[in-house]
């Protein structure tokens, strides 16, 4: 089975490589596999929107031997009542990605919240889709606290300001190899693993 993960970004395919390499004979990006493909991603879970890339990228293949992985993930706070979860990347408008004005927001909108109540968790849902077959979900979380101020120069997003306890660093302050080891997206993958493996021995 060959897998076409629905991103090009090359540190999730490298980390993806990593924990699935094992079950399938090939893994490439979709620039690689030659899918140029732009989802609008209107769901209301991390679920949905990462099913429905998956699905979008799987209707481009062919064949049995092929499955696509798709994610998509966020940051959840407790005190915003799950904010910005699938809005993570938009959080301040209508621009994607503006880490700094959703940064700049999520301070803004937590100014009053004390230490015991910034409680908030990163989510990563994964969907595995193969033709005539269902799919594979998982979600994994990773929980920390939101701190008043960003720490740390590393990462991107959210990272400065979510604040690891076992680590007691902020995301912003890990290597990108401490990161992984913990990461929302490794905790979905492993679990995605597991599925795989339940599924063979069924």
């Amino acid at each position: 089975m060959r897998l076409i993960i629905a991103s090009n970004n090359k540190g999730k395919i490298r980390e993806i490589k990593e924990i699935l390499g094992s079950h399938f004979e090939e893994i490439m990006s979709m620039r690689e596999a030659g899918i140029e493909l732009e989802v609008e991603e209107d769901g209301t879970t991390f679920t949905e929107n990462a099913r429905k890339k998956a699905l979008a990228a799987l209707e481009l293949v062919q064949g049995d031997d092929v499955a696509v992985l798709a994610d998509d993930s966020g940051l959840e706070v407790d005190a915003l009542c799950g904010a910005p979860g699938v809005y993570s990347a938009r959080y301040a408008g209508e621009a994607d990605h503006d880490d700094e004005a959703n940064n700049r927001k999520l301070l803004n909108e937590l100014k009053d919240v004390p230490e015991s109540k910034r409680t908030a968790d990163f989510a990563c849902a994964m969907v595995l889709a193969r033709h005539d077959k269902p799919c594979l979900e998982a979600v994994g979380k990773c929980y920390g606290l939101i701190l008043h101020e960003p720490r740390g120069e590393g990462g991107f997003g959210y990272d400065p300001l979510f604040y690891y306890p076992e680590f007691q660093a902020s995301f912003g302050e890990l290597s990108p190899e401490q990161k992984n080891t913990v990461s929302h997206r490794r905790l979905a993958l492993e679990l995605l693993c597991q599925k795989i493996e339940d599924e063979k021995n069924m």
